[in-house]
Order: C-alpha cells, then structure tokens, then sequence
C-alpha cells in the first residue's frame, strides 16, 4: 500500500511517515495543498491521509480535488475538528473516513487497510494462493501451515503479489507501491527482494519471472506454469 500524508505540521508528518513505513506501508510526505496535488498527479496513492486545515490550498479543495479527478484513491481526512458539522462537511467533499487529533497509531493504520480494501478493488481480509495465507493486519504469512518470518518489503511485495491474482506484477509496479519516493527508479531492489522472498517462501518456487515483464505468483500443483 501507498499512502500520502498531507500534513503541514513536520514533526508529526515524519512520525506518521515512520510509523506506517514500520508497518510495511509505503509513505510520502507534502506540507501544504499545492504539493499534495502536485503529488497526486504524479503518483498512484491508495490513500490519502488529509490534514483540512492546510496552507495553500485548503483541505478541503484537496479533497474535493482527489475525488474528482482520481476517484480510486481514498481520503482520510485527519483534522483536530471534532465537531460533527465539521465531519459531516469532510464526508459531503468525498472522504471515506475522518479521524480526529490526537489518536492513536494503530487505529490510523487499521483505519488505511480498511480503506485500501474497499471496492472496486475487492479484496478479502485474509489473501490465499496455493498453501499461501497472508494476513494483512496481523502482518503474518503462512505456507502449508508454517509461520513464514518475512522482512516489511518481502512482505509489501508478496502482498502486492497475492492480491493481482495470477497476474505480472512489473519491477516498477512494485517499486511504485512498496517503496517510496526516495527510492532510484534505477535500482535493483525489487528484484532483489523478490529472490529473498522466494527463498523465505521454500520450495516448491510460487514466485515466477515473466522476462521482459515482471512476476507472478504460479502453482505448479495446479498446472499454471
């Protein structure tokens, strides 16, 4: 998952950041609505964790903005207004939640992966293929019944591979969802990831490179090679 946090505040945008990339979550940071926008219209977020009151432009033309023009990406408006007006007009601009200042971390996150689970990329909230399970909120993978120990990345990509269902993930796909901005679009770190997950995953390889294209998930029981 990739979640942009719109926080003018540096000090709590970078703790949000931290505590979200420690748990497997892709994060980037804009201080003001002109550079959340900006954002928006270069990377593909699942979520957008919004402050409303924001320099610039204002919360809530940001996300009146985001659900217009990229109606895939949800809103999380993150705001010290606890009034419920104020959160009835934060759900009339478009946004799928509304937390209030001060809460806790983990609700935020459970709150994200409640989000990022919704139609229209229908998702259920254990993933199977083949003797796989993983389990999004317990950040648990298991193979034939055996706890498999996985890094946050080996996780974020088995992830995103279990959930296109068969399909090529590409390196930039992967880059683009479990890395953040700060990442070189040259580097080799998917692919890298991608062999040490294989070989945490065992034998017999569910993990397959499509040449030219990416990785899949392939069960040779089942004949999908």
């Amino acid at each position: 998952m990739r979640v942009l946090i719109v926080e003018d505040e540096l000090f709590l945008a970078e703790a949000l950041r931290d505590g979200l990339r420690h748990d497997a979550i892709a994060a980037d940071i804009a201080l003001d609505g002109d550079e959340a926008l900006e954002r928006v219209g270069v990377n593909d977020y699942d979520v957008v964790v919004l402050d409303r009151d924001l320099p610039g432009v204002h919360g809530d033309d940001v996300c009146a903005a985001i659900t217009r023009d990229h109606p895939a990406t949800r809103v999380l408006m993150l705001t010290a207004a606890a009034r419920l007006a104020d959160k009835v007009d934060g759900f009339r601009l478009g946004a799928d939640d509304y937390l209030t200042k001060p809460f806790d971390l983990e609700e935020l996150i459970a709150r994200l992966h409640a989000l990022a689970r919704r139609p229209p990329a229908a998702s259920t909230p254990v993933l199977g293929f083949a003797d796989l399970r993983l389990d999004p909120f317990r950040r648990e993978v298991y193979r034939g019944g055996r706890f498999v120990k996985l890094t946050r990345k080996q996780f974020a990509v088995l992830e995103l591979l279990m959930r296109a269902d068969s399909g090529v993930v590409s390196a930039e796909t992967l880059l683009e969802k479990a890395w953040d901005e700060n990442a070189d679009p040259f580097t080799t770190a998917p692919r890298v990831t991608v062999s040490t997950l294989r070989k945490a995953l065992g034998d017999p390889d569910l993990v397959r490179t499509v040449p030219g294209a990416g990785y899949r998930l392939a069960d040779p029981e089942a004949g999908r090679d």
